[in-house]
């Protein structure tokens, strides 16, 4: 136990990156996949191939690659990004592109007619978009965006690539030095923790939407 104590302490700060890089990225990714949503859905053939091609590459490989890419490619064209920097941008170009999916087939699941009736009841474009589509693309996608954050949070290991100190790297420090797997097994209960909370949360948002069955 006191062997634990004494490396709970650098467990929690490696915890810390994690958290940081789990919540930036999903500030910055939501927003971007709703807005690449609706190009994906633009009758611009260009910019819809353009954003299909983006979307067909980010989730076609894989996320440790991008990872590589962008933090050790790119310096060679002359592209340089600090190493948490190099994470959130890979992070968030990969989860951006999943999220304009889900978002894209919200917006599909909404039938055209609802959109034309509240056309007929005098509300605007912007109206109708408030009132009648984004409340059923939420409680559409509320399950899959649930899945993907709960993803995200077991993603972030992957930046050990890169040398940052998140919480898998700071057990496998503990680890080496030690010659015990004590500290792997309690990052896996620290894991545990954040995706249990995740999963009370989305569960109390997806009851939160119930109203609209």
């Amino acid at each position: 136990m006191t062997y634990l104590g004494r490396i709970f302490l650098s467990l929690i700060g490696g915890a810390k990156i994690t958290l940081l890089l789990f919540v930036i990225t999903l500030i910055l990714s939501i927003p971007l996949g709703i807005i690449l949503s609706w190009g994906l859905r633009s009758h611009f053939k260009l910019l819809r191939w353009l954003l299909s091609g983006y979307v067909w590459l980010m989730r076609g490989t894989p996320l440790l690659l991008q990872l590589i890419f962008i933090f050790y490619g790119l310096p060679t064209i002359g592209v340089v990004f600090e190493r948490f920097t190099a994470a959130i941008v890979a992070f968030t170009l990969n989860y951006a592109a999943y999220f304009a999916e889900i978002f894209r087939g919200g917006l599909q699941a909404v039938s055209q007619s609802q959109r034309e009736a509240a056309v007929v009841l005098g509300l605007s474009k912007l109206q109708s978009f408030r009132f009648i589509v984004w409340p059923q693309v939420l409680k559409i996608v509320l399950p899959s965006i649930g899945n993907e954050v709960i993803n995200l949070v077991k993603d972030s290991s992957l930046v050990y690539v890169l040398g940052i100190g998140d919480l898998l790297r700071a057990g496998n420090v503990a680890t080496a030095r030690d010659v015990t797997l004590l500290p792997l097994l309690m990052v896996g209960i620290i894991y545990l923790i954040m995706t249990a909370v995740l999963t009370y949360i989305q569960s109390k948002i997806e009851r939160r939407f119930s109203y609209y069955e």
